[in-house]
């Protein structure tokens, strides 16, 4: 084994000294056939870039340049596609620190530069020779035997620095046993490219109906250019060992065109446990650049408004008295996500803002909420706000202890009153909702109510227009 690993370093010094011989031969997006972005949620992308390419046989020195100036190196991968199996990387170095004046100065500490000066009265330059001592927050230069500060003419640089590239650059020592022409392709993931879901619907006038578009907002600050890439999109929640933080974005405006069904601009498929789209037409991702991409559109979903008053455990258990003045009662919205509904498509993370025309017909912004992903056949549901003209006071009205000496054996018996308030002109229907703990039975009641879940008691109490209606109930619980 010893002998072995001998051998290989042995191989590996003589191939680097080879390459350092050898002219860097250069790869750039003239040389590109194809690349393809598949982006993920997580502020991650998996590139992959096909070029043709001459390559000598042997050892070469290969500079693959305008790749992701955010590039994790360690998952890069060149394999040839033409050829497969006939192209080997010895080793491969990232070269991300990009030529800048300052950049340039600072390769040049401790090294000799040419200083110009030129005479303001006659014009004639000269030169001297310096020492770069220092490029930290200026500089400093040691001309003859003196010791200066600031630039004091234009500074002459002999060469660049090997490792100092105009654009971020991954240098790979290459053995080739193929043809000399090859394709091939160079994968890798990196950061800088994130993506997100915009949607923007719109309510009827009667509330019960909304047309839906939705919008892929993909933000580039990669450090590169990706024309005419095939673009795909993951869905889901990706595990990575390192996390990353997200991209922000810019929405989308809101698309008039109305459809009679969902119209799908990116094509769906499952992929493992998430969700992969894809876009039908190649598109360019430019560096620093948001883009937005159709994702689809829909009309005539039905959708349901729900006026929601919430309360709470705890008034159960203690007396209380006076439990709030005018509360708020949430305005919902939610729909379906089903064909029959036309829509049947899983729905990417995402923030769905909404707007409602007023009386002119100009369409107003009433409300947003954020939703995770949505499998197709789920309910969609958005709180929007609360309700202006729909207002509630709530108090209990009496409270008695029935029993409670030890553990798991506290009786409680308490009556409320609910008296819902409606300034609208037309006529409303206000869900309260009750979270009632322990083992409960509610023991009167004004109007019925239903077990939403083992904990909660749900009345579904219509509200006249411009008056209001009262609830009243009464309930016993046991610990």
């Amino acid at each position: 084994m010893r002998h072995s690993l001998i051998t290989s370093l042995f191989v590996l010094t003589t191939l680097s000294q080879a390459l350092a011989q050898t002219e860097e031969q250069r790869s750039t997006l003239a040389d590109q056939r194809e690349v393809a972005v598949t982006i993920y949620n997580e502020n991650l992308a998996l590139i992959k870039d096909q070029r043709k390419l001459q390559l000598p046989r042997g050892a070469s020195a290969l500079a693959f340049r305008d790749v992701s100036a955010r590039m994790r190196p360690e998952t890069a991968l060149l394999r040839s596609v033409s050829a497969p199996g006939s192209l080997s990387v010895l080793e491969q170095n990232f070269d991300f620190d990009l030529l800048t004046p300052q950049k340039l100065l600072e390769k040049y500490v401790n090294r000799t530069v040419s200083i110009i000066r030129t005479n303001p009265a006659t014009g004639a330059e000269t030169t001297e020779q310096a020492q770069v001592l220092s490029a930290n927050n200026g500089v400093v230069l040691k001309i003859g035997q003196r010791i200066e500060t600031g630039i004091p003419g234009r500074i002459v640089y002999s060469d660049v620095p090997p490792n100092l590239r105009d654009r971020p650059t991954l240098v790979m020592a290459l053995d080739n046993t193929g043809s000399a022409q090859q394709d091939v392709e160079l994968s890798y993931l990196t950061g800088g490219l994130a993506w997100k879901a915009d949607y923007v619907v719109e309510l009827n006038a009667s509330d019960d109906k909304l047309d839906i578009s939705g919008w892929v907002t993909l933000t580039n600050t990669s450090g590169a250019t990706y024309r005419n890439a095939k673009l795909q999109l993951v869905a889901g929640d990706v595990n990575q060992v390192t996390p990353v933080l997200l991209g922000g974005a810019r929405p989308m405006a809101m698309s008039a065109a109305p459809m009679a069904k969902a119209s799908r601009d990116m094509a769906e498929e499952s992929l493992f446990e998430y969700h992969l789209y894809t876009l039908g037409r190649p598109t360019t991702i430019a560096e620093n650049q948001t883009k937005q991409v159709a994702l689809l559109s829909a009309s005539g979903v039905p959708a349901r408004k729900e006026l929601l008053l919430k309360g709470n455990d705890y008034y159960y258990q203690s007396s209380y008295g006076e439990l709030g003045q005018k509360i708020k009662v949430g305005v919902f919205v939610e729909f379906d996500n089903k064909e029959s509904a036309h829509l049947g498509m899983p729905l990417p993370r995402g923030i769905i803002r909404v707007y409602k025309k007023d009386g002119a017909g100009n369409a107003q912004f009433i409300g947003e909420d954020r939703v995770d992903h949505t499998a197709k056949n789920e309910k969609v549901r958005l709180k929007l706000g609360d309700a202006f003209d729909v207002t509630a006071d709530k108090k209990q009205t009496d409270f008695k202890k029935l029993g409670g000496s030890g553990k798991y054996n506290y009786m409680f018996e308490s009556g409320y009153e609910v008296v819902l308030k409606n300034a609208k002109k037309e006529a409303v229907v206000v869900t309260v909702q009750e979270p009632m703990p322990g083992d409960w039975q509610v023991l009167s009641e004004s109007h019925p109510h239903s077990k939403g879940s083992s904990n909660t008691a749900i009345w579904k109490i219509s509200v006249p227009a411009e008056g209001s209606t009262k609830l009243v109930y009464r309930s016993l619980v046991r610990y």
